[in-house]
């Protein structure tokens, strides 16, 4: 994760991504992965008799029906980063989608997008699709700036598989166009509708007696009362930082309202700084460090061990995206009942406890270089279908950003379920970060001065100068002029 972004980290969320990233309401990071067998050669192809394969990048007429000019018959090499989604929902597209246009995909599902993509991007040989998610993603910015991505904004005016009347761009979630922008040009299409906060078991704290916080200091009670019991209060991912960065950067949106998380994202000299609402947001966090609050040792775990420790009970909450529901469901106990968190709010917060961030994530996109771009195209182009969709909520359990994307019959489990509720109370009150999408080194700095925090062996005020020294190192970026958001 989700972002990160960051979701799945296995593999944030995304999650890694620092992320953001689901439907009406939720879901993260999702999860694709499919990668390409080298093709015959087209002379291969013919010596060896029988009829030859279209090379990749054969073009058909363009019409209102195929905007992009996919050929029939031409392989499709796709790529999903396997995480909290799984990858099931990828291989059901890819079925539908070879049926439909005589294509013949290869899919690779796997945690692992820099190690199994990195040298193919360099050799100028990607895929054609690719869902660059998880830890181990290859960062948008820079492929951005190396001119590695294709522009989307012809799939978003394409006319919708659903309503040809109608562009793709309007029938998604507002605000998912505009998370995967770079430089001002959408080069990613972010495609699970995430909520992120904080997660609890609905029979512990049924169990216990212990009611849902709205505020830090009803957070904090819990996390003494759990203390006291022999719980852990807070969990955390330790070896990802993306998700203690949640609760921080949510308390800062909740605390200052959405103009402290614009400063943040247009790189403001005080973003941090200066930001009353900032300090305190550190502050809160390390009361709990301070007063041993956190679940023993998950410093110094992963994504999964920390969320498997709370699944047994080891500790009252846990931060991550919606997709931790997803993720987790083989360690879930079938009577957990997780539930879904908004962050609690500091005194005198500007944003009201039923607001949570929320946006588009898990970002897909189309190489520059891909062999079939134009069956790239046409692979998001179809993603945003209300059958896909609907493929997508049954096979990993999440919304996605189109809009009344799924067929009323779906079911969802208990903790999305939560989220959707959530999401629907929030209402218009939802805000999302795209700094860590923009700038992934200011965002890994950032995630550096959390882990410290957690380990106290930095104190507030210096995690606020650190974070302040990676936002001035990231407004010299050249490309940020064109990253600004109203």
């Amino acid at each position: 994760m989700g972002s990160t972004s960051a979701h799945g980290e296995t593999g944030t969320g995304t999650g890694s991504g620092a992320g953001p990233g689901r439907r009406d309401l939720i879901k993260r990071s999702a999860a694709l992965g499919l990668i390409s067998v080298p093709t015959m050669s087209f002379l291969t192809a013919c010596a060896s008799g029988g009829d030859a394969p279209k090379a990749a990048g054969a073009k058909a007429a363009v019409t209102k029906e195929n905007p992009f000019g996919l050929a029939k018959g031409t392989k499709l090499d796709v790529v999903v980063f396997k995480g909290g989604f799984g990858d099931d929902y990828a291989k059901a597209w890819e079925a539908v989608f070879d049926k439909k246009w005589g294509t013949s995909s290869t899919h690779l599902g796997t945690p692992e997008i820099t190690g199994k993509l990195q040298t193919r991007f360099n050799g100028g040989n990607p895929p054609d699709v690719v869902d660059d998610s998880g830890a181990q993603k290859i960062k948008l910015d820079v492929l951005a700036k190396s001119n590695q991505l294709a522009d989307l904004t012809p799939v978003l005016d394409a006319p919708s598989l659903d309503d040809p009347a109608k562009k793709v761009r309007d029938l998604l979630i507002p605000g998912t166009v505009e998370q995967g922008m770079q430089g001002g040009k959408c080069v990613s299409l972010n495609y699970v509708y995430t909520v992120f906060g904080f997660w609890y078991s609905g029979k512990l704290f049924k169990e216990k007696g212990w009611t849902p916080p709205k505020t830090w200091d009803e957070f904090l009670d819990v996390c003494t009362k759990a203390k006291e019991a022999g719980i852990g209060g807070l969990a955390h991912q330790g070896k990802f930082p993306y998700y203690i960065n949640v609760v921080i950067m949510d308390l800062i949106a909740k605390k200052g309202g959405l103009e402290a998380m614009k400063a943040i994202d247009n790189l403001e000299p005080n973003a941090f700084e200066g930001s009353a609402a900032a300090l305190a947001a550190v502050e809160a966090l390390y009361e709990v460090v301070e007063k041993g609050l956190l679940m023993p040792g998950t410093n110094g775990l992963t994504h999964t061990e920390s969320q498997t420790a709370w699944n047994q009970y080891k500790a009252a909450f846990i931060p991550s995206g919606s997709w931790l529901e997803n993720e987790q469901i083989k360690q879930t106990p079938d009577d957990f009942d997780m539930r879904f968190l908004p962050m609690p709010l500091l005194p005198d917060s500007a944003l009201p406890f039923e607001a949570i961030r929320a946006g588009a994530g898990e970002p897909f996109i189309v190489p520059e270089q891909a062999a079939n771009k134009p069956g790239g195209l046409e692979f998001i182009r179809s993603m945003l279908s209300r059958e896909w969709s609907t493929i997508f909520a049954q096979q990993a359990n999440s919304l996605t950003v189109v809009k009344d994307g799924v067929d009323p019959g779906v079911k969802l489990r208990p903790g999305t379920q939560s989220a959707v509720a959530a999401l629907k109370q929030a209402g218009t009150n939802t805000f999302n970060y795209l700094y860590p999408d923009w700038y992934s080194e200011m965002d890994s700095s950032i995630q550096d001065a959390s882990n410290e925090l957690m380990a106290k062996r930095i104190q507030p005020k210096e995690w606020i100068k650190r974070a302040q020294a990676a936002v001035n190192k990231a407004a010299q970026d050249p490309n940020a002029k064109n990253n600004r958001r109203s």
